[in-house]
C-alpha cells in the first residue's frame, strides 16, 4: 500500500499519456493533443501537494 501511496501520480500520468496516445492514433488529435497536457498537470500538482505537507510539519 505504500508504493500505491507514494507513485500513485506516476501511475496516473502514465495512464493519461497512453489514454493520449490511443486518441491520438485513432483519430482525434485535438483530444490527444489536450490529454497530452494532463500528464504534466498530475505531476506538478503532486510536486506542489508534497512540498505543502512538507512545510506543514
Amino acid at each position: 500500500m505504500k508504493f500505491l501511496e507514494k507513485y500513485y501520480p506516476i501511475i496516473l500520468a502514465f495512464f493519461s499519456f497512453l489514454y493520449s496516445i490511443a486518441l491520438w492514433f485513432s483519430g482525434h488529435e485535438m483530444e490527444g493533443m489536450y490529454v497530452g497536457l494532463w500528464p504534466v498537470t498530475i505531476l506538478a500538482f503532486a510536486i506542489a501537494i508534497r512540498q505543502r505537507r512538507r512545510d506543514d510539519k
